[in-house]
């Protein structure tokens, strides 16, 4: 599966801060990383980085509208697309320190993951998708806005996925107590749209009918 392969790349770049490149200065740029580590780790004892939601039904399945039917990760990823190609023929753990190669291959796939191309097959399905969310809008009467990422840790330890393992909810109504990396449903009408924040980009978006705490 096209994700599994990500997420171990993923932790592969991580590597690189062995050698001094790219993602140390990546973290220290973001200005609430820090708090939203915390809060992560703090309301998260289940989830280790890396961790994703089990495919298919939860162990205690709720009610949901058929009409919202499950939306796999993967299938946000367009067939003929391959998240690896920035780091084909090269071996992170061959680099040594002061590398140029390192930074450069951060750079290349940071710009290609940011402009990762959809699925237009998906544009406006109404879908449901489990993943972990992280808040970037609220009010004073909760969280209005979030992305959703597919594995526990994406964007806050460790770099963001590519675009299009990112989605960019819109909720209906405020959420007063969502929390960094925790687990939820989200479901709504699914559309391509390109969203730009300092925690990642999103290349889709969902204008959320409902939102569920996600129970394994």
């Amino acid at each position: 599966m096209k994700i599994s392969k990500l997420i171990a790349m993923v932790v592969g770049v991580v590597a690189l801060t062995a050698v001094g490149y790219g993602l140390a200065s990546w973290f220290m740029g973001k200005p609430d990383l820090a708090q939203l580590s915390t809060d992560a780790a703090a309301n998260n004892e289940n989830y280790a980085v890396g961790d994703r939601l089990p495919a298919g039904e939860a162990k205690k399945p709720a009610a949901f509208d058929p009409a919202f039917p499950e939306l796999q990760w993967d299938d946000l990823m367009p067939a003929d697309w391959d998240p690896m190609a920035a780091f084909r023929g090269l071996d992170i753990a061959e680099l040594q320190d002061n590398d140029p190669k390192a930074q450069q291959a951060l750079d290349t796939m940071r710009k290609a993951w940011n402009d990762a191309p959809v699925n237009p097959e998906l544009a406006g399905k109404k879908v449901r998708i489990p993943g972990f969310a992280i808040p970037i809008e609220q009010s004073d009467k909760g969280v209005d806005e979030l992305l959703l990422v597919p594995y526990f840790g994406a964007c806050i330890h460790t770099p963001p996925p590519p675009a299009n393992q990112i989605i960019h909810v819109k909720l209906s109504e405020p959420q007063p107590a969502v929390g960094a990396m925790q687990a939820y449903w989200i479901w709504g009408e699914l559309t391509a749209s390109k969203f730009s924040s300092e925690l990642g980009d999103a290349a889709y978006l969902i204008k959320a009918t409902g939102i569920q705490p996600y129970e394994d």
